[in-house]
């Protein structure tokens, strides 16, 4: 039995009948370079063998009675795999609009929290007779970087399948009683109010810092708050409908850039997503006179955490200088004002808002939530923000599934009321994979927004005179 975390607690509270707090990937592989035939079975047999990899695969939720404090993790008793791998097949043609058609209405499904929190779809039917796998984890389990550590366990290096011996045999725990949840919530909870009091002094230190930064710098822009956002067609409330769309951009090209600028990829990534929304915006004629804000989640994960599961991340906020027509002005802009906010990010400490979500109580949090939904209050008020973007550094070399090569990995992350659009790229190889979901109740194509990414770095690489740059000197060792 494991206490979830006050982050990891968190994302349980945030889901809504319109908004599940799952993270995906549609990941595409070439079924040519296996020894066995794909297959649902087949899938089935390679992820038996790889659970003990993967501790979340197993686990699955217990409430504390009366939502007294944090659920914990058990081995599920009851864990049967059949239940979380199933197979679908995409329309023909097989193509992105088909595949895209089924990844979005999977997407929308929540996941059922009596069992382990987390599915694999084996799709086939795409063109050029690849095969994919759509995975949905809960955020309450993993976050980005952890899912992408979780990503690699359950794949190869090469096309040979390897076989990983467990070294001890897995032991399901019974469910815990009333009593024993009721002792343990009691336990953690006698501890609080010293933690409280020391979060408070760290806390007021770290707004007096920031404070102080804001007034001593010397940047052009600073960091803009929550809540100062425009309001845009995709800032309202969410309805259960979910739309994806994915592309690849090449890598080489964005490294040239970071070597031409000094930006970091992060930072031309966050200038792509402003200028794809700007060109979106605009052909709607509703570009607003203040810049997009985005919200930017960032791993505070150390190296002796690089294996840990749950959720080490800590969010920024930054401005995409959608009011900047100019590409490189914008990624100028947007460079100084992530420089800003990494210092305002070490002036707050790695563990701010983990130890404050220790102290939030997990059914006054959720009723919370749910008032906001149903009252619809995300139209109320100026947005939060307007647009999650985040990026996670992939592998640089080639993994198998099954003996399949792995093509791409798109991910997927939710969307949030007030927020119907997520942006989120992860590298392989030599590229960078897009994985865009949104509400399309409010925005109507996220397919062009995907298109725009494209006519995006095509003119960033024009201003910087690199159309036409030797990208074999970009590849992935660089």
């Amino acid at each position: 039995m494991e206490r979830l975390t006050g982050l990891d607690a968190a994302f349980l509270a945030l889901e809504t009948p319109r908004s599940p707090m799952h993270v995906g990937a549609l990941a595409i592989f070439d079924p040519s370079t296996a020894a066995v035939p794909w297959s649902l079975e087949r899938i089935i047999e390679v992820f038996s063998g790889r659970l003990h990899l993967a501790p979340p695969f197993r686990r699955r939720l217990v409430p504390v009675p009366f939502g007294l404090h944090h659920p914990v993790w058990i081995e599920d008793p009851d864990f049967d795999i059949r239940n979380h791998i199933r197979s679908a097949t995409v329309p023909a043609p097989g193509g992105p609009d088909e595949v895209a058609a089924v990844v979005s209405e999977l997407i929308a499904q929540p996941l059922d929290q009596r069992r382990p929190l987390w599915e694999i779809w084996v799709l086939d039917g795409l063109e050029h007779g690849d095969v994919a796998l759509l995975s949905k984890v809960h955020h309450a389990a993993i976050d980005g970087a952890s899912g992408n550590e979780l990503q690699v366990a359950v794949l190869d290096l090469s096309p040979e399948v390897e076989v990983h011996e467990p070294e001890e045999p897995w032991q399901p725990e019974p469910l815990p009683t009333e009593a024993e949840l009721l002792a343990y919530a009691a336990t953690s909870l006698a501890r609080q109010p010293l933690r409280v009091a020391r979060a408070l002094q760290r806390t007021v230190r770290a707004a007096l810092d920031v404070r102080r930064m804001g007034q001593e710098s010397s940047a052009s822009v600073l960091p803009p708050a929550p809540l100062t956002a425009p309001r845009t067609s995709f800032n309202g409330v969410l309805t259960p409908r979910r739309s994806f769309a994915y592309t690849s951009l090449d890598l080489r090209q964005v490294k040239a850039i970071r070597k031409a600028t000094g930006c970091t990829v992060n930072d031309i990534v966050l200038g792509l997503c402003g200028g794809a929304l700007r060109r979106y915006l605009w052909a709607r004629g509703e570009v607003p006179d203040g810049p997009l804000v985005a919200m930017v989640p960032i791993s505070v994960r150390s190296d002796d955490e690089r294996d840990a599961l749950g959720n080490k991340v800590t969010v920024t906020f930054t401005s995409l200088a959608t009011d900047v027509a100019d590409p490189f002005d914008r990624l100028t802009v947007i460079h100084e004002v992530m420089e800003e906010a990494k210092a305002q990010q070490q002036a707050i400490g790695a563990d701010t808002l983990q130890e404050w979500t220790e102290f939030a109580a997990p059914a006054l949090l959720g009723r919370a939530v749910r008032l906001y939904t149903r009252a619809h209050l995300a139209n109320a008020h100026r947005p939060i923000f307007n647009v999650t973007i985040s990026n996670v550094p992939g592998p640089g070399f080639p993994l198998y599934s099954a003996g399949a090569r792995m093509l791409a990995s798109y991910p997927i992350g939710p969307i949030f009321d007030g927020g119907g659009l997520n942006m989120t790229v992860m590298s392989y190889l030599d590229q960078l994979d897009f994985g865009l979901q949104a509400c399309p109740d409010l925005v109507d194509d996220v397919w062009e927004v995907a298109d725009h990414l494209h006519a995006e770095l095509a003119d960033l690489a024009a201003a910087l005179d690199l159309a036409d740059v030797d990208l074999a000197a970009f590849s992935r060792v660089s």
